[in-house]
């Protein structure tokens, strides 16, 4: 049998790159968009993101450190997941600048927000699909000895679904998955694309 590499995280993988954001991956990028206390429009993508129940749909996003994104979204009790897509890569990567105080990151990326219908964010206009979200809850995580981590998970509830018609096929109308996201995989700059090449079928049994 093959000796396989082993470790504890706490003391290390003894490899170039953490390989575990790779091992869970890749993961879909909750691309989130605030408004700040002074009106100003966030925008900033998180790669540990997902959604955690269908009814009522609830997601979540987790922050390495205490940002604009958790603060903003602490305030208002609102934000906005827009879907990162292979055509506002650059955009999204972009977005995930420190910018100074006061700077709007849809102006740095040439981006326009959308008037939301239900939340005070904006949307990414230039985005196909935009999930209006009400904050449940900002928890701080901690490690298995009840320490706090500088790390901050933000749940909502999606109240709002805004999707463009062209990713909507078929009579009954599917969404069809293949046709726009990005997904974060692990090393420093590794992204994937979702193809319908790589699509199969596999149905529950029972």
């Amino acid at each position: 049998m093959t000796t396989r590499h082993s470790y504890a995280p706490a003391q290390g993988h003894r490899l170039r790159h953490d390989p575990l954001a790779a091992i869970l991956g890749p993961r879909p990028i909750g691309w989130i968009s605030t408004l700040s206390e002074t009106g100003v429009a966030n925008l900033a993508p998180y790669s540990f993101f997902n959604v955690f129940n269908y009814r009522p749909p609830i997601v979540a996003f987790s922050s390495v450190g205490h940002k604009d994104t958790v603060r903003h979204a602490q305030r208002s009790g609102q934000f906005v997941c827009n879907l990162a897509t292979r055509a506002l890569a650059e955009a999204v990567n972009h977005s995930s600048i420190d910018a100074p105080p006061g700077t709007s990151e849809f102006t740095l990326c040439g981006l326009t927000p959308r008037a939301s219908t239900q939340v005070q964010a904006p949307a990414v206009a230039e985005s196909p699909v935009n999930l209006e979200c009400e904050v449940l809850q900002v928890q701080r995580l901690h490690d298995r000895q009840g320490r706090p981590l500088d790390t901050w998970m933000v749940l909502g509830e999606v109240v709002m679904v805004h999707i463009d018609p062209t990713l909507l096929s078929g009579p009954d109308g599917t969404y069809d998955t293949a046709a726009a996201p990005i997904l974060r995989g692990g090393g420093p700059a590794d992204y994937f694309e979702v193809t319908a090449a790589a699509r199969f079928e596999m149905r529950r049994p029972g």
